[in-house]
């Protein structure tokens, strides 16, 4: 062709090509169109259209492909271009188009007769729409023609009665003006009158403001007074407080001190205990040894819980991941100490849970249960070394049971008169409560 399609016929050939790629596969697809194979027709025809064009132009099989699918939906056109026919009722943009996809011979001259239709057409079309612009204005033209006259003679009535309402104006701001005159004489009479009572007002206020520093000063002499006198009450009844409550101090720790020197021992002997009887029900040291409890027996602990002042410290996650190890230790820390707390309440002995807080990021937020106490490590020393403090820090002969299943902190406790318990032993303990 000497000259590019028209533009109506080139987008009626790449909507039939668009149209043509339901019938085709990936591979008689161009590589340059499969990126469009599953787009819709509109979209196809909107993103992929001047690929198609291209194609069509210049890859013969993918053309005579889409000329296939042409010759299936319009062959009546088909076949008379094929027989050098132009139909008389055909579109002269469906001839062109069916001329460049077929390709009959003498196809240029199809489309560009076809394309010269069009644009006769074309002008034709756009002769009558501007005849029928040119009506439209006309009309509009002869409506503002006739709007504007009766806008002209609105706008004279208004304008003559804007001069009649403006000369009525003129002689209202006349009036208003005198009665401004009169009014700013009012005002300056006023503002002498302000000016004299405005003096007087200054006159009271110092008087009034002397005075008040007069009492202002005579109050804070009263109150300095009020606050010597109860300063010396009270320093002499804070002093009367201190000796006796020195002496009260001195009294019970020389009572403490003597009682730590002299390790006395709980009083469980009684008189009549030293009297030789049979005493019924009695229990001969046969019986006794018959009657001997198992290291892992839970009547055992009852036993050491029933002596008294009896203290129980806990190695938490020892005892834990003895019982409890696939729960959080969130988990472990509440069941075990609420177990403790129970225990705690039956026994009435005191209990110590202490935990390993050298690894925690931040503090652990617990409410501890009643009757338990809960210890975490200081940063850089770990819960065995919690507890060998707390063992020692515990006065000789006070019956102190530590719970766990480290070796080197039963014999380190052992050596300051506590007793070792295996966790296994209280684990069987909380689970009768």
């Amino acid at each position: 062709m000497d000259g590019p399609l028209p533009e109506k016929v080139r987008h009626r050939v790449i909507a039939v090509a668009g149209e043509a790629f339901a019938g085709l596969t990936m591979a008689e697809l161009p590589a340059a169109l499969r990126q469009f194979a599953r787009f819709t027709p509109s979209r196809r025809v909107r993103f992929g259209g001047s690929a198609m064009a291209a194609a069509l132009e210049n890859d013969t099989g993918f053309r005579l492909r889409v000329a296939a699918r042409l010759r299936a939906d319009q062959p009546e056109l088909a076949t008379a271009l094929e027989n050098d026919v132009v139909p008389a009722a055909a579109d002269p943009v469906d001839v062109a188009m069916a001329a460049y996809v077929l390709r009959p011979p003498g196809w240029t001259k199809l489309v560009s007769a076809a394309g010269e239709e069009a644009h006769r057409l074309q002008a034709e079309r756009a002769g009558e729409e501007r005849e029928r612009e040119l009506v439209r204005l006309r009309e509009e033209l002869a409506q503002v023609r006739t709007a504007a006259r009766r806008d002209t003679d609105r706008m004279r009535a208004e304008l003559e009665a804007a001069r009649k309402e403006g000369e009525s104006a003129h002689r209202r701001l006349r009036s208003a003006q005198s009665d401004v005159r009169r009014g700013e004489a009012a005002l300056r009479k006023l503002r002498a009158e302000f000016d004299v009572a405005r003096a007087e007002a200054a006159t009271a206020r110092a008087a009034a403001d002397s005075e008040a520093r007069r009492l202002r000063a005579r109050l804070g002499e009263a109150e300095t007074a009020l606050e010597a006198g109860r300063k010396a009450a009270r320093e002499g009844r804070s002093i009367e407080d201190m000796r006796l409550r020195l002496l009260l101090d001195t009294v019970l720790e020389a009572a403490q001190g003597l009682r730590r020197e002299l390790a006395l021992p709980p009083v469980q002997l009684r008189p009549a205990e030293t009297v030789e009887a049979v005493v019924p029900g009695g229990m001969t040291p046969g019986d006794v040894a018959q009657r001997a409890l198992a290291e892992d027996d839970p009547a055992l602990l009852d036993q050491l819980l029933a002596l008294p002042q009896a203290h129980v410290v806990v190695d938490g996650y020892n005892v834990t991941k003895s019982g409890y190890p696939t729960m959080p230790l969130e988990k472990q820390r509440t069941r075990l100490l609420g177990g403790l707390a129970v225990l705690a309440a039956q026994s009435g002995a005191e209990m110590t849970c202490v935990f390993d807080g050298a690894e925690l990021a931040a503090p652990v937020l617990l409410t501890p249960p009643r009757g338990v106490r809960v210890l975490f490590s200081k940063p850089g020393r770990t819960a065995d070394d919690l507890i060998r403090q707390l063992v020692r820090a515990e006065p000789p002969g006070r019956p102190v049971m530590v719970v766990s299943a480290d070796r080197e902190v039963a014999d380190g406790v052992a050596r300051f008169g506590a007793r070792p318990i295996a966790p296994a032993l209280l684990l069987r303990r909380l689970a009768r409560t």
